[in-house]
């Protein structure tokens, strides 16, 4: 069985970091791309960062880009997300994603292994 499981979510202030894991299990990890999207309430899912097999390709959300870090480590079986600077605009449930392929995709209908998200809220 596939799990993926989230952690580090928690409410912070803006300009605050958090990191983000996703660990993976019944999966060989390495053989996956990686993602992370984001949704809130009556919103489609958002694409936040997608990371290749080997972490050698990196995608990133246009709202992200030079603030947020995606990583992986795949003798662990977990992947990240580095957040510095954090907006209000960045409260969401953030969601782990993989997909057995060797192209990178931005369409959260690309994969099919889904973590159950963990709350991130930016708040003053």
């Amino acid at each position: 069985q596939v799990r993926l499981i989230e952690s580090g979510g928690g409410s912070v202030q803006p300009g605050d970091s958090l990191r983000l894991s996703c660990a993976a299990s019944g999966l060989t990890f390495n053989w996956y791309a990686g993602a992370w999207f984001r949704q809130t309430p009556g919103k489609e899912r958002e694409f936040v960062a997608a990371v290749s097999r080997q972490g050698l390709i990196k995608y990133y959300g246009d709202s992200v880009k030079g603030r947020f870090t995606i990583s992986r480590d795949d003798a662990k079986k977990t992947m990240y997300i580095q957040m510095d600077n954090l907006k209000p605009e960045d409260t969401a449930v953030y969601h782990c994603a993989a997909a057995h392929t060797t192209e990178l995709s931005q369409s959260a209908d690309d994969y099919s292994y889904w973590g159950q998200g963990t709350q991130v809220t930016v708040s003053s």
